[in-house]
């Protein structure tokens, strides 16, 4: 989506990316400021109502403009954070396509940078496991929109997983990724995955959850091409910022059941030491 990362800029002191309304406004499809004013400010009133501090993702900013006679004037203007952006076509008008591509990819960015906020001092595989985690939650929330759906057998749903994975990665279904992990047949894809490749996996889920429900979706075939047409979004975004598609990043060593083992020892040396540890007499 190179036609936001075009008008994109970065801060020099904070090195913060932020885009200007003004230039947002046209690529986004609204003829007039006014309406793409008023989008904007919706946008204002969710960041407020999810008490973050509006200030923080949206600055009132003038530019000077020259105007056909050569003389100039002074136009606002909004300085917006990935996370404003985000907003503001979240509360977009849905029926330009402009705006669903949006949509992605912002939302992509803006979780890309939650995973990056939120795990800063982590390890790699305590980064693993904490994504994994959240995704067995997701996942079951995901299962649970599709069987709304009429995805009810488990042959049908295996199909309906199928189908994310295909949009994500470029065709392949489980199976593929499972012989290109060179797995054996009781292990699981989603347990030889590092963080990024996960992360990825989780967007997938969300956003798939997010579409059945809100788009009220019924019937198997209608769900399955909701899944892949999700997962094939998030990999072009992934594309457009110049990330690795997920088939091509690398299988770690260890798997999430072996760190979780590795985890649990740890927890249970370190209690074993607390019990021996005796007071000191006076």
């Amino acid at each position: 989506m190179d036609l936001f990362e075009n008008i994109k800029r970065v801060s020099k002191k904070t090195g913060t990316e932020y885009w200007f309304a003004r230039e947002l406004q046209p690529v986004l499809g609204y003829a007039q400021w006014r309406r793409f004013k008023d989008t904007i400010e919706r946008a204002k009133t969710a960041c407020e109502s999810s008490g973050i501090n509006i200030s923080d993702h949206f600055a009132d900013v003038g530019k000077m403009v020259t105007l056909g006679s050569g003389a100039e004037r002074e136009i606002d203007d909004v300085a917006m954070t990935r996370y404003a952006c985000y907003l503001t076509v979240q509360n977009g008008d849905p029926s330009k396509e402009v705006i669903a591509q949006a949509q992605t990819y912002f939302a992509v960015q803006t979780r890309r940078q939650e995973i990056a906020d939120q795990f800063p001092e982590l390890s790699e595989n305590e980064r693993r496991l904490a994504v994994r985690s959240e995704l067995k939650t997701h996942n079951t929330a995901l299962a649970e929109a599709a069987h709304d759906a009429g995805v009810i057998q488990p042959v049908d749903y295996a199909i309906f997983q199928n189908e994310g994975y295909k949009g994500l990665y470029g065709g392949l279904t489980a199976k593929d990724i499972h012989t290109r992990k060179k797995l054996k047949q009781s292990e699981q894809i989603l347990n030889h995955m590092g963080s990024t490749e996960l992360a990825a996996n989780l967007f997938r889920a969300t956003q798939t959850e997010e579409k059945i429900r809100k788009e009220n979706i019924r019937g198997k075939q209608k769900a399955n091409e909701a899944h892949n047409e999700v997962g094939g979004k998030v990999r072009k975004a992934i594309k457009d910022i110049g990330g690795t598609m997920p088939e091509d990043l690398p299988t770690p060593e260890k798997s999430i059941k072996q760190l979780e083992k590795e985890q649990k020892k740890q927890l249970s040396n370190s209690e074993v030491c607390i019990d021996n540890e005796k007071p000191m007499g006076r």
